[in-house]
């Protein structure tokens, strides 16, 4: 179970972030309806618009990752909670750093934000080192041959 703090309070996620994305437009309306803050302020403090926030809360629209980012943000949400809710993270990516990190009660939020996006960083350039290893190996036999 993953714990979100919110406007000083610590609400517990009963649902598995693995649960189909389930509509993440309706996940970001539950923390604001929980947070007590309307779309419109919302919208102001993540610096998207009200229609935009609207569209993304009836499910129309699909938030980009750095959308969701100021989201979380503005919701007191760790960022990788906000993209696991989105489907843009699964168990696959090693979710027990980022839910570590998330979890850590030591670490301010920027600090989380941080983290989370060195991590991302760190496992891109290592997913890309591998692709191109993995691709200039296969040269590499064929020219010792």
């Amino acid at each position: 179970m993953l714990e979100l703090a919110g406007a000083g309070t610590v609400v517990p996620v009963t649902e598995e972030p693995k649960d189909p994305p389930r509509d993440i437009g309706g996940f970001i309306r539950d923390l604001r309806r929980g947070a007590r803050i309307s779309l419109r302020q919302l919208a102001e403090q993540a610096g998207v618009s009200n229609p935009y926030l609207s569209q993304i809360e009836r499910g129309l629209r699909k938030p980009s990752a750095e959308v969701l980012a100021q989201l979380a943000s503005a919701l007191r949400v760790s960022t990788p909670v906000m993209y696991l809710r989105a489907g843009l993270l699964d168990d696959k990516d090693n979710p027990g750093v980022l839910a570590a990190i998330a979890a850590d009660a030591d670490l301010t939020h920027a600090q989380k934000q941080s983290l989370t996006q060195i991590y991302e960083t760190f496992r891109r350039e290592n997913a890309r080192t591998k692709e191109d290893h993995d691709g200039h190996g296969h040269d590499t036999e064929d020219q010792d041959r």
